[in-house]
């Protein structure tokens, strides 16, 4: 089997999945987004648990992936809609916090080339955060920021779909099963014995 074979890229396409999925849940917990925080969570299970499919020629496991692939999907579109306000959604609403918090994204105040102006505030300055903050301006607004987020992680799942389609169709119905000389039925799964 080649390196550039259809498996090779589908792990590839996980490991990448897995970097951007860790970037954007530290992102997110920096921002107290407790529902992205949570379902990232089951992304980084769900594409370990592909990697271990793919790697291990494990066909259950690839299909879990897809089918996962396709809820983080549209979970991305949902986030895409809501940072763009389409379809009565709002970035301003506390759905991502859960209501739990008021925080928003930490790209709202962190962004890149973002310039804030403290404004001192008379009745705080006894107290222990004796300063408010407001952002002016920025190079990229946030919204536009998670929703980049948003279209990378799509491009890589919808990519990663494709070829876990392909590497669970040649994958073997019968992949525990092993003939008594110890070698699989499958031509492409190493020959070892299994005692």
């Amino acid at each position: 089997m080649g390196c550039c074979s259809a498996r090779c890229t589908l792990i590839l396409l996980c490991c990448l999945q897995l970097m951007t999925a860790l970037e954007r849940q530290v992102f997110d917990f920096l921002g107290y987004q407790w529902a992205p925080i949570t379902i990232n969570f089951f992304h980084i299970i769900m594409v370990i648990l592909g990697l271990f499919g793919a790697i291990q020629y494990r066909s259950r496991y690839v299909i879990m992936y897809l089918l996962w692939t396709l809820l983080w999907v549209g979970w991305n579109v949902f986030v895409s809609c809501l940072y763009l306000d389409l379809g009565g959604l709002s970035k301003d609403s506390d759905i991502l916090s859960l209501g739990v918090s008021s925080h928003r994204s930490w790209w709202k105040d962190n962004g890149p080339g973002c310039e804030s102006e403290r404004l001192p505030s008379v009745g705080w300055q006894n107290q222990q955060n004796p300063e408010l903050t407001t952002v002016m301006s920025c190079w990229l607004d946030y919204q536009y920021i998670e929703i980049l987020h948003c279209i990378v992680q799509l491009l890589i799942s919808l990519l990663g779909f494709v070829y876990a389609c392909y590497v669970a169709t040649t994958f073997s119905d019968d992949e525990d099963s092993f003939n008594f000389i110890g070698e699989f039925p499958h031509p492409s799964k190493p020959s070892q014995l299994l005692f």
